[in-house]
């Protein structure tokens, strides 16, 4: 029986045949998430896409043989084990797992609610580990596969009004930097992707929360990024569609990663980290070193 056509596309369905890799990636209703499935589609992959509103996935996408719409708040570790579960059923493995789903908080830190903080938290770093153990079972089982975890500019470097988010995301950092130690013997790659400022919904309400308290004592740090943040929504420098194909070629090399960048502006932000570090080094170095226990010195001597 022929594949049924997209609703919303005029491109053929690929056949099972055709497919390359299998995909799960979270947050694909939209945004980056969205362009990501697109593309993996596009070029003859099977993916799973996930996200809290199925429906808009369905209706975005079509039916698809090739596509596995799933409803998935990654918050729910039971439910992600489920969609582990059903993926492997429908496909027989997954070599991709791109852990997309997350949103940002803008506001000074101090501005921030205890119950906001932990919301973003369950989100961008738990549901992050809820999605992955509930997929690495079959990775290892496997010898083989690939975790993306999408971090950002701001896991290079925090900023005012950002602070929190940034910290999910440097989070994320930690977190990729172990598993890529503890998964590279197993035949399974880590990447830990930074995206700049894409030109995507990321500075909406539906992805970025704002702390309703405002002090006005943030006003020239915090409440200048609010003011920014505005400004420069679907005025990003970064294209989505060349951020998916990056993704395409970063699922495709045989020696990935471990960071991968994209974006001038994370380029930037990593040249200008670099940059600080090592002159804050240098002036405290002395200091730095003096906290150390004395060596003996017939050990020095020697």
């Amino acid at each position: 029986m022929p594949s049924p056509t997209p609703k919303n596309t005029s491109a053929a369905t690929p056949s099972p045949t055709s497919r390359r890799r299998t995909w799960l990636i979270t947050g694909a209703s939209r945004g980056i998430g969205a362009c990501i499935v697109e593309a993996a589609l596009a070029q003859g992959d099977a993916v799973i896409a996930t996200a809290r509103d199925v429906a808009a996935i369905r209706q975005r996408f079509g039916e698809r043989d090739a596509l596995l719409p799933l409803a998935l708040d990654v918050t729910d570790e039971p439910r992600a084990r489920h969609v582990a579960t059903a993926a492997l059923e429908r496909f027989g493995r997954i070599d991709v797992l791109v852990n997309n789903a997350g949103y940002g908080l803008l506001g000074a830190v101090e501005e921030a609610t205890a119950d906001e903080v932990r919301r973003l938290y369950d989100t961008n770093v738990f549901g992050l580990l809820n999605v992955t153990r509930a997929v690495l079972p079959a990775m290892r089982a496997q010898r083989a596969g690939h975790v993306i975890n999408i971090s950002s500019l701001g896991g290079v470097q925090s900023a005012a009004g950002f602070g929190l988010y940034c910290s999910t995301k440097f989070a994320v950092e930690g977190i990729s930097e172990a598993l890529h130690a503890e998964l590279a013997p197993l035949g399974i790659h880590t990447t830990v992707v930074e995206p700049g400022y894409f030109r995507t919904e990321f500075l909406d309400g539906a992805s970025l929360a704002v702390s309703p308290q405002v002090l006005s004592d943030y006003a020239a740090s915090a409440g200048a990024v609010r003011e920014a943040a505005r400004r420069i929504n679907m005025n990003q420098p970064g294209d989505p569609q060349r951020l998916a194909q990056a993704m395409m070629q970063l699922a495709a090399s045989p020696a990935p990663p471990l960071r991968l960048p994209l974006g001038t502006d994370t380029l930037q932000a990593i040249a200008d980290k670099h940059a600080f570090v090592a002159r804050e080094t240098a002036q405290w170095r002395a200091l730095a070193a003096s906290t150390d226990y004395p060596e003996p010195a017939g050990q020095r001597a020697a």
